[in-house]
């Protein structure tokens, strides 16, 4: 159980962190601000440009990591710091430009010459490649290697964790079984997508979705070459496409990343390429792992989540100027289990919401500046369904818990007395098992009892994403954060919500809400091509789950993120949730 003395060890640390950024801003930032011992760049210098643009290459870009990627496996990485990660090795028809702001959320060609030529129906999306496409075996990169890769998403049993968008649109009976089950001469069945010649592909959708070249332009959209696919060790060695190959991968501790030599520049105008090698170091020893950064041993956190508390307060008061205040899209939540008894009861689940202390969950993550703003809606307020719904008075409250509706809540569901149960927090998440255990010592106030359990977060798909294991273990709560796969409703949401999206594992709709309303409204926002009427709809799914208590959002994340000195070429991209776009920096040897 949280103790009252770390808990006001963090809000000190977190009023420090508060003050000097004000500091900071109301002095402009800069290279010398005052007090300030670094030179670098200046304080946000990241956000909206290119921090010290070059086009000088060579040298090992360092990162450092808490937490290893979820998989090196394009088809079944879900982790936004493994898709900002994927690129120096993995390609797709298209890709996220490599511009700061939010200029990355345009579409651009990567593997296609540009985006498809989609036809008057919204049905058929057909791409033709770049000439001098190529594996890191030197072998011709071709349409039937993009249609296999993206075949393998169908192999559910062996090929889990990452997303489903593609699969539930080509083949929404998922009547196709995945290339390891295909009958087919060449094992290319799948008939939603055709390949008439090496350097063509077409897309042949049942029903339209606007959407549907943001699928393409995630991981799983990439390629992969049929004579080398390992099936579930694929992940260990994944053949590149990109101007960097695998050398070496030790799970849970490092990755090297050495020059593709067979890769081409003419076929690739957005990847500069410009380190020799890159490195990832995985420790979870996050404080060890700030210090480092900030003495030079590493250039940037792979993971993208900000620096620990303590990591900030020294950041902030000795290098302001090597450092960013990142807005990111993530929403920081509760997911209640619907499966699991009380919380198969909304009243039970008000209650949550009601004995809640959203400030104190604020303050323990690094308070407004640092941690973010206190969340009334389930989507992010970058995305259309956002809206200023508040029927728990949140916001009206400042944070403030009120008991009395909590304890009103629990005599409603027949718990008067409070109930037990148990939450699930990630140790090599900055900050999250902190929280955990400060909710934890807030619902206890009303007879609330939550046990905490740390879990590995590069292992939470097959833990908190298991339906089977949370039943089996008791779990009513899971505390995590999302961020949009890309910058819609659907992008952001369905994954969370939708009860089609719930799978034995890698389920992300961790409360397991099965509402055919909820599922319907998916449906009719993703079927219109008004902006305004899907934005409404968005916005009528919003209240249905926050009215139902379904899922607890509590904070929209900032980050404070370390800009290592060395680096080039450093920018904040919206289109990866504000991290850095990874595939663009170099490094001054």
């Amino acid at each position: 159980m949280l103790t009252g003395f770390p808990q006001r060890r963090l809000a000190a640390g977190a009023a420090l962190v508060v003050a000097a950024l004000v500091s900071t801003t109301a002095c402009g930032g800069g290279d010398d601000d005052g007090d300030s011992k670094s030179k670098g760049a200046g304080y946000n210098a990241a956000l909206d440009k290119v921090v010290n643009a070059s086009t000088k290459t060579g040298g090992t870009l360092k990162f450092v990591g808490k937490q290893d990627f979820d998989s090196l496996d394009p088809q079944r990485t879900y982790y936004g710091m493994t898709w900002d990660f994927l690129r120096f090795f993995t390609r797709t028809l298209v890709t996220y430009d490599t511009k700061p702001g939010a200029a990355s959320n345009k579409l651009v060609g990567d593997l296609a010459t540009g985006p498809a030529q989609v036809s008057a129906d919204g049905k058929t999306y057909t791409y033709k490649l770049r000439d001098g496409l190529t594996w890191e075996d030197g072998s011709k990169l071709t349409s039937k290697d993009i249609k296999y890769g993206i075949e393998r998403i169908w192999a559910t049993d062996v090929i889990t964790g990452g997303p489903a968008y593609i699969k539930q649109t080509l083949d929404p009976k998922g009547e196709y079984k995945g290339p390891y089950k295909d009958k087919s001469k060449d094992k290319l069945g799948l008939k939603a997508i055709q390949t008439p010649d090496d350097q063509t592909i077409v897309f042949k959708l049942p029903k339209p979705n606007g959407d549907f070249e943001q699928f393409l332009a995630m991981p799983t959209g990439a390629p992969v070459k049929a004579a080398k696919d390992t099936g579930a060790k694929y992940t260990q060695h994944p053949l590149s496409s990109g101007p960097y190959k695998v050398q070496s991968y030790n799970a849970g501790k490092s990755l090297t990343l050495v020059r593709n030599t067979a890769w081409k520049k003419a076929s690739d105008p957005l990847r500069p390429a410009l380190p020799e090698k890159i490195t990832v170091t995985i420790s979870a020893n996050l404080e060890e792992n700030d210090k480092k950064l900030m003495e030079g041993d590493y250039d940037v956190d792979v993971n993208g989540t900000g620096m620990t508390q303590s990591g900030r307060v020294t950041a902030v008061q000795d290098h302001r100027a090597d450092i960013d205040n990142i807005q990111t899209s993530f929403v920081r939540y509760v997911a209640m289990v619907h499966n699991t008894k009380p919380l198969d009861d909304a009243h039970c689940r008000k209650a949550v919401f009601y004995a809640t202390d959203f400030k104190g969950l604020q303050q323990t993550r690094g308070g407004e500046i640092a941690g973010g703003e206190i969340a009334n809606s389930v989507f992010p307020k970058s995305i259309p369904g956002y809206s200023d719904y508040d029927p728990y008075g949140v916001l009206a409250r400042k944070g403030k818990p009120d008991l009395a509706k909590a304890k009103d809540e629990l005599k409603q569901c027949g718990k008067p007395g409070g109930f037990s149960t148990k939450i699930t927090a990630r140790t090599n998440n900055p900050g999250e098992v902190d929280t955990a255990e400060a909710l934890q010592e807030q619902l206890a106030k009303v007879g609330i009892k939550i046990e905490v359990d740390s879990i590995d977060g590069a292992q939470s798909s097959s833990i908190t994403g298991s339906p089977k294991v949370v039943k089996e273990r008791g779990y009513g709560m899971t505390m995590s954060g999302w961020g949009p796969d890309f910058p819609t409703g659907q992008g952001y949401a369905q994954p969370l919500f939708d009860s089609r999206f719930i799978f034995d594992n890698g389920n992300y709709n961790e409360s397991q809400i099965k509402d055919p309303k909820i599922d319907k409204l998916f449906d009719d926002a993703i079927a219109t091509t008004d902006k305004a009427k899907a934005k409404s709809l968005y916005e009528q799914m919003n209240k249905k789950l926050i009215d139902n208590a379904d899922w607890m959002p509590f904070i929209y994340e900032k980050n404070i993120s370390w800009r290592g000195p060395r680096l080039t070429n450093v920018y904040s991209s919206a289109a990866y949730n504000g991290r850095y776009d990874y595939v663009s920096l170099g490094v001054v040897k």
